[in-house]
């Protein structure tokens, strides 16, 4: 090869020029030549002599050495084309940077940046090998910051058992934890019972109440239901007896049994000395219901026809006695068609021709005490208040009739005392006086001096303050 002739004659030179050299000096020559034909080779000199399609030049030999340019370690920067690292090596086992230099082939100056300078200036994560480059501590590692919102209540706190705070039963692991349903008792059971109860004499729907009470009921207050059903019913009306009678129909079988029943007018039966204290006609009302229970099947007959030595042996006292023979006196009539009606047709569901003679009644019984506060209580056990307006009528018809200035004076007294006490109405009040002045022209004919009359009844009640302009603007002339 011709590399090698001129190492050869490299060598044949420097014997010439100084024959009187010593051996190891030529043999190191040697042996560093004979270690760049090595790297030639390895270089790639084997096919042909071409390294990266260049011919290898040889080291010029000057004074009997070799000059070599020293190696200054440069290291190339880093680009996705470039490909692999300043230390990485190639198939042949020797690095690139040492490939460069030894092939002759030096890169422009311009790409070339001091190691340190280049690493210093990165803005690349220092923690590249390691992590995902994520935030630290998932955005909680900040200045001043104790951690991320609401790890304090995953970690696990640690409890010193020296500490004289530290509870031992709070930090037992063997508990086991049950689910534990708190009995109500009676009281607390009629306090949710009651406003259910209420409701129900407002909207009057059955279904809605049963819902109510199998959210709150529990097995041993089942026979509760029937007594605080009858105790409420007691401080109301006969509409409201008689609806409570219905929902104690509705009620068997879906929420409460037969027993259940029997068992609450036992408890009842019992109780009549505290009822009677609040409703002295408590025994009668108490038969009225075991009655109405028996016409609806809710109990059997047997529980009402109960002998007299029975009723000693019970030893549950006259009252219980009372309402026991009430009920069973209602039972022996022929019939139980007219249990329907145990607690009177009350309300709308009378006709109106019987309320208009009960409020006739009313009047006249007015008239002759003057206790307008049993006409107050009279009035409302009527339980009409959209019919209020007829009782108006009703007593401006008959102080017309009547010629009397003390019956004027005493129905302006009465009238006054139901607004007064918002019995009637604003509206019911000129509903009456309007409807009497429609039917002037018919009064007339039986009251001659009704016009008279009825301007100066007008006016009396005018000057008690209790009429609209709307009723003192309509009033006719003749």
């Amino acid at each position: 090869m011709e590399v090698e002739s001129n190492i050869k004659r490299a060598i044949n030179g420097r014997r010439s020029v100084s024959p009187g050299g010593s051996d190891s000096k030529e043999s190191s020559v040697e042996r560093e030549l004979n270690g760049e034909i090595q790297a030639v080779e390895l270089n790639g000199s084997g096919s042909g002599g071409h390294a990266n399609g260049h011919i290898k030049k040889p080291l010029p030999v000057e004074d009997g050495r070799i000059k070599r340019k020293a190696k200054r370690l440069i290291q190339r920067q880093n680009s996705g084309n470039a490909g692999g690292s300043p230390g990485q090596t190639n198939g042949n086992g020797a690095s690139a940077s040492s490939q460069l230099v030894m092939n002759g082939v030096l890169p422009s100056p311009g790409g070339y940046v001091v190691p340190h300078r280049r690493w210093k200036n990165s803005r690349r994560s220092r923690n590249l090998n390691r992590g995902r480059g994520l935030p630290k501590k998932g955005g909680a590692g900040g200045k001043g910051v104790w951690g991320l919102p609401g790890s304090e209540a995953l970690a696990e706190v640690y409890e010193d058992e020296n500490d004289p705070n530290y509870d031992s039963e709070s930090n037992d692991r063997n508990v086991e934890l049950r689910e534990v349903i708190t009995e109500i008792t009676p009281e607390e059971f009629f306090k949710l019972a009651e406003p259910i109860v209420l409701e129900y004499y407002e909207h009057g729907d059955t279904h809605e109440v049963a819902v109510s009470f199998d959210e709150i009921l529990q097995g041993p207050l089942r026979e509760q239901i029937t007594i605080i059903l009858v105790e409420i019913a007691m401080d109301h009306k006969d509409s409201q007896r008689e609806m409570t009678s219905v929902l104690i129909s509705d009620l068997y079988g879906r929420v409460i049994t037969g027993k259940d029943i029997e068992k609450g007018f036992n408890m009842l039966l019992s109780n009549l000395p505290d009822l009677i204290l609040d409703t002295p006609e408590a025994p009668i009302m108490l038969g009225n219901f075991m009655a109405r229970a028996v016409a609806d099947d809710c109990i059997p007959p047997k529980f009402v026809a109960k002998a007299e030595e029975e009723l000693r042996h019970l030893e549950l006292g006259e009252h219980a006695e009372q309402a026991l023979r009430r009920a069973d006196s209602l039972l022996h009539k022929q019939g139980w068609a007219h249990l329907d009606n145990v607690w009177g047709m009350g309300g709308p569901l009378r006709p109106v021709k019987t309320i208009t003679k009960q409020m006739e009644l009313l009047l006249k019984e007015y008239l002759s005490s003057r206790d307008v506060a049993e006409a107050q209580r009279c009035l409302r056990a009527l339980e009409v208040p959209h019919y209020h307006h007829e009782l108006v009528y009703e007593a401006i018809v008959m102080t017309l009739e009547s010629l009397s200035q003390t019956t004027e004076e005493a129905m302006c007294e009465l009238l006054k005392q139901l607004d007064l006490t918002c019995l009637v109405l604003p509206a019911g009040m000129e509903q009456g006086f309007i409807r009497v002045f429609d039917d002037m022209a018919d009064i007339v004919l039986d009251v001659p001096l009704a016009y008279i009359i009825l301007d100066r009844f007008v006016e009396r009640c005018n000057r008690a303050g209790f009429l609209t302009d709307k009723i003192i603007n309509n009033v006719p002339s003749r």
